[in-house]
């Protein structure tokens, strides 16, 4: 006799930042993947408040965050702001919530779990009301390395991202968009959102750079939380960063050397069966990964999977990736999460 397993009892949701763009992203996912919501409260500033969103057929009113919002909520998705999440986020879990936070505000914390359910799910457990989402590119790089980690330790990662304007949020989306309007039109466009011209032209991720590094704060991002999810501080990686004129998909090139020699074709068996990826590494159609494929997939596409002639040991891959940025790289990566929790409680 075949069993159905028993119905996920129905969760009471906050989002948090519902009117951003992976705040939208998250309720597309909701709904997409069946959780199973009860009650939902979608939250924002006070200049969002009143302005409805749709939810399998519905129309949510959005309501303005306070400090009451969260009684009675079972699971917080923030996606507002580090500054919000380090006020707000306290506040909801002494409300009985638990939060996931995709800002850059708990990540590093040592008691915070910083979560790809595909690598590390193990973690959840531990935590003790918070758990953070990771940086948008340390997921979309990670993601397809950690099968090849397992069989084959990583020893040193050296990445570049080629990270599109979704990362910075809807209305950098909106400046690229109008952008490269005025400039197709000959008109003149000045910057509003990213410090500059985004038309036609790419630039070292608009994040804060360290002067005693170089590194701006996104490089440093991916280098740290990449060592915290893999459990391997002694991990050598450098990242470099760039923000280029794509709506909603980021791109990794990504080089990485093995403990032991591995070949292209070992790498490439071990990806195709990796959960969360799918592999796009056609030669004869010079069909690889592309942000125009990759946007709206759940999946992180990788190809371009060959060795890397600069290192005669036989140890060192070369790849390419790309993932949405707003799901698998946000949104649907905390709903996974979410999910998790759901499950095991």
């Amino acid at each position: 006799m075949n069993h159905q397993p028993r119905p996920l009892a129905p969760r009471s949701l906050a989002i948090v930042g519902a009117t951003g763009a992976v705040g939208v992203e998250f309720l597309h996912c909701l709904a997409q993947r069946n959780f199973p919501v009860g009650k939902l409260k979608l939250l924002a500033s006070y200049r969002s408040a009143g302005k409805t969103l749709p939810f399998r057929g519905e129309a949510l009113t959005v309501e303005a965050l306070t400090e009451d919002s969260f009684q009675g909520v079972d699971i917080a998705l923030f996606s507002a702001g580090g500054e919000t999440s380090k006020k707000y986020g306290p506040i909801a879990v002494k409300a009985g919530a638990v939060v996931v936070d995709n800002s850059s505000a708990f990540r590093m914390d040592a008691g915070v779990p910083l979560v790809v359910p595909e690598v590390n799910p193990e973690t959840i457990s531990g935590h003790a009301g918070l758990i953070a989402n990771p940086n948008c590119s340390t997921i979309i790089s990670m993601t397809p390395l950690w099968p090849i980690h397992q069989q084959n330790r990583i020893k040193r990662i050296q990445l570049a991202t080629y990270q599109a304007s979704s990362g910075a949020g809807a209305a950098a989306m909106e400046e690229l968009v109008e952008s490269t309007r005025a400039h197709l039109d000959g008109r003149e466009y000045a910057p509003k959102v990213l410090p500059h011209p985004y038309a036609f032209n790419l630039f070292s991720h608009n994040s804060d750079i360290d002067p005693a590094t170089g590194y701006n704060g996104e490089e440093t991002k991916v280098m740290r939380e990449a060592r915290k999810i893999f459990g391997d501080p002694d991990l050598r990686i450098s990242a470099t960063c760039v923000r280029v004129p794509v709506l909603r998909a980021h791109a990794v090139a990504i080089s990485f050397e093995c403990e032991r020699p591995i070949t292209e074709h070992e790498a490439r068996a071990i990806i195709a069966k990796a959960p969360g990826v799918k592999l796009v590494d056609d030669r004869a159609r010079n069909l690889f990964p592309m942000p125009r494929d990759a946007s709206g997939q759940d999946d992180i596409l990788v190809g371009r999977i060959r060795q890397d002639v600069s290192d005669p040991s036989g140890r060192t891959i070369a790849l390419f990736a790309a993932g949405d940025q707003l799901l698998k790289g946000a949104a649907l990566n905390a709903v996974q999460i979410a999910e998790h929790l759901v499950k095991a409680s």
